[in-house]
């Protein structure tokens, strides 16, 4: 116990724009309880105020535009109503002193047209049908081939980053996090496997990079900076899907985060193995070489023990510890950690949809 009260994972940070009470972040957890035209409400205001201990909270993949969405009961960030619903949100965050960022999410070919307006296609950077299937009102429905995106589109795409992150600035929001993983759009156009382009935005990797550069760039102006903007990439994720990796894995992100770097980002949010599911890394692949790469402060994600994360502070591997289940049952989560508290662990059943139990009913210690 004596080890856990004196490392410097509960201690104070200064992150970006940021001063934090500790560098344990809430990852983004995606439970599917938003009701109504993807507005937040009370319950959603009291879930995350009960989780204020960690030091950062990201947000529920939030969907920036009606196109983005792929998964039923998820929240929006792109009408007034959904920036109302979010300042519940945040003011209940805030008056406890907490800091929350909103993650920008457009899933790409991984939706449905039950979920799309006028029951269109998904789109994607590329015709490829994805496998698996995606949670649609009516259950779950097999995901069908995308239609790919014109070029002259492509600005569009840029724009409703750009309009989502005035939302969430609108929201009040203490920033952002730009999704560009888990095989989403932007981490489509990313990948070799899922981008067969011809035109800018394919073939080379600068240009497969250059849409998240674009978002980046759109983003970063909305909120004056950097330093209220994070990044979330995953380079080894096949989950969804079984989404083939890119080709050439460390020559392409390594590419991407060495521009990334002329936006002086808060953070690069690392998923450090296949999301929620191993730690495992291909071979040819050196996660902390391209982590050495970025400029700034890296948090560091995916089935992180306690004990990993006092070790990656003891030897300084990670500015920043992200946990993301763990905060479903234990809303009190660091104080657990700091006394070494056994963790509740929630039945997976109650990971996504649902009212408020196995939500909002989890007692603090």
């Amino acid at each position: 116990m004596s080890q856990n009260l004196s490392s410097d994972l509960f201690q104070p940070v200064q992150i970006g724009a940021w001063q934090l009470a500790n560098r344990i972040v809430m990852a983004p957890l995606t439970r599917c309880r938003i009701k109504h035209d993807g507005i937040p409400g009370p319950l959603q205001a009291l879930y995350y105020a009960q989780r204020t201990g960690a030091g950062l909270i990201i947000s529920e993949a939030t969907n920036i535009s009606p196109q983005g969405r792929g998964y039923a009961f998820t929240p929006g960030i792109y009408t007034p109503a959904q920036i109302a619903g979010w300042r519940l949100v945040t003011d209940a965050v805030h008056e406890k002193q907490g800091k929350i960022v909103c993650q920008l999410w457009h899933v790409g070919r991984y939706s449905h047209p039950d979920l799309q307006p006028d029951g269109a296609l998904p789109v994607a950077p590329s015709a490829i049908a994805p496998e698996g299937e995606t949670f649609t009102e009516q259950g779950m429905k097999t995901v069908p081939t995308p239609r790919a995106l014109n070029t002259d589109e492509i600005p569009g795409i840029v724009e409703q980053y750009r309009h989502a992150a005035e939302c969430a600035k609108l929201a009040g929001f203490d920033g952002v996090e730009i999704h560009a993983a888990n095989c989403y759009l932007l981490d489509q156009f990313i990948r070799d496997s899922t981008n067969h382009r011809t035109d800018q935005y394919g073939s080379s990797i600068e240009n497969r990079a250059r849409l998240v550069l674009e978002v980046t760039q759109a983003v970063t102006e909305v909120w004056g900076g950097g330093q209220q903007v994070g990044i979330r990439l995953s380079p080894v994720t096949p989950n969804t899907g079984n989404t083939p990796l890119d080709s050439q894995v460390m020559a392409c992100y390594g590419y991407l985060i060495e521009q990334l770097n002329a936006y002086h980002l808060a953070y690069l949010h690392f998923v450090e193995g296949a999301t929620g599911m191993s730690r495992e890394i291909p071979e040819g692949v050196d996660l902390a070489q391209l982590r050495r790469l970025f400029h700034g402060p890296y948090m560091a994600n995916n089935l992180y023990t306690p004990a990993m994360a006092l070790a990656s502070r003891q030897n300084q591997s990670a500015d920043l510890i992200c946990f993301g289940r763990p905060f479903i049952a234990n809303p009190d989560l660091p104080e657990r950690l700091k006394i070494g508290a056994e963790l509740v662990e929630a039945p997976k059943e109650t990971w996504y949809g649902g009212d408020e139990h196995g939500y909002t009913d989890w007692p603090a210690l």
